[in-house]
């Protein structure tokens, strides 16, 4: 990959690289101040490419056609790294898409909760209804009248089945619901009720949540899609991330030609405080493979949920 650029752009190519995480590729120096034509090629190469391919050259044939501004230079290094770091089917994400234990995150907490033994489960509930009792009384209420008397501990226990999710694993959902099939067409579950809760405001979200899939020699069961849904909604989330946790569960587990997952709710913390609009709803997705790739593929499964 030969880049030409004059001389004064040299540092900004090589702090550009350096954004992009590519320090290992190596950059020619410009030419040095001798008389030498400032026409000449900076070659940039990554480092893992094939051997002969590594070396650096400096060409004293100027090459016009070839020569471009920093900023054509900052596009076609991101470009280049964004297809060699991760396939163009999957979006990006910072975090592994499928943790198979379905507990370390995004709750450090997670297996610890799920191994407690029955002592150590009460002990957990007593600690929440204090903190809840705390609250109550901060807020201006007399947690010891008639009415409130054992709000938290039904606060607790009501939390702790809100965020039930970090107690599952994929592998229990799942368990032996991946079947071999001959069927390489669209498979859609839509309408699926989800209930979550906003970890910016601990208020509820809810919604439907519409998934779709290409099968490729593989299929599952219809209710694990649900399943699916239910795992990761019975946590402390936000929307754009539970709509690609779906998505990239169902992509590990079936190796599909393609997943699509459309996710429609209302957040009460926009309805209950903040801006107070009772009619917005959020609308999130995540396309991968073929329907990521393939419009008409995408389009065929927008056009079916409207249906």
């Amino acid at each position: 990959m030969s880049i030409n650029d004059t001389a004064s752009d040299y540092e900004q190519v090589k702090q550009t690289l350096k954004q992009l995480g590519l320090e290992s590729w190596s950059v020619s120096p410009p030419p040095a101040a001798d008389g030498t034509s400032s026409d000449a090629v900076a070659a940039a190469v990554p480092a893992s490419e094939p051997s002969h391919s590594q070396s650096t050259t400096v060409a004293s044939t100027p090459v016009p056609e070839l020569r471009k501004p920093t900023s054509a230079i900052a596009s076609e290094l991101s470009l280049y790294s964004s297809r060699s770091q991760s396939p163009s089917s999957k979006p990006y994400t910072s975090n592994p898409p499928v943790d198979y234990d379905g507990l370390s995150w995004p709750s450090i907490g997670a297996r610890e909760r799920l191994e407690s033994s029955p002592e150590e489960k009460a002990a957990r509930e007593q600690r929440i209804a204090a903190a809840v009792r705390t609250l109550l009384f901060e807020l201006g209420e007399d947690p010891d009248r008639d009415g409130l008397l054992e709000t938290p501990e039904r606060y607790a226990r009501a939390m702790l089945f809100f965020t039930k999710g970090y107690e599952d694993n994929i592998k229990d959902v799942i368990k032996r619901a991946v079947f071999e099939e001959d069927h390489d067409e669209m498979v859609i579950v839509k309408d699926i009720d989800v209930f979550s809760m906003c970890e910016h405001h601990l208020v509820p979200f809810h919604g439907k949540i519409h998934i779709g899939y290409l099968p490729n020699s593989k299929v599952i069961g219809l209710s694990k899609l649900a399943r699916l849904a239910e795992m990761f909604s019975r946590r402390l989330q936000v929307q754009e991330r539970l709509t690609k946790q779906v998505a990239m569960a169902l992509w590990e587990i079936l190796q599909p030609q393609g997943v699509a997952v459309v996710m429609e709710a209302s957040h009460m913390c926009m309805v209950m405080r903040g801006v107070q609009k009772p009619g917005a709803s959020t609308t999130t997705s995540c396309m991968l493979g073929r329907f990521r790739e393939v419009h008409k593929t995408r389009e065929e499964f927008l056009t079916l949920l409207r249906r």
